[in-house]
């Protein structure tokens, strides 16, 4: 499973750093939410599932 977040829908309300703090990471730059890792560890592919439902711009991109 991959993760991406696109950052032109990302707006940094920081819901997928709730659902999944491992996963996700927001910018000290300008806020917006960026994956930790490409290639999801198996062990936090709900959490990141969970965080992508979440995400109210659904910026965040999951391919299994």
């Amino acid at each position: 499973m991959e993760v991406a977040v696109i950052d032109e829908r990302c707006v940094g309300q920081g819901m997928c750093v709730l659902y999944a703090p491992q996963a996700f990471v927001l910018s000290d730059e300008d806020g917006r939410s960026q994956a930790r890792f490409r290639q999801v560890p198996p062990e936090l592919e709900d959490a990141v599932r969970r965080a992508a439902q979440a995400c109210p711009e659904q910026a965040i991109i999951v391919t299994e």
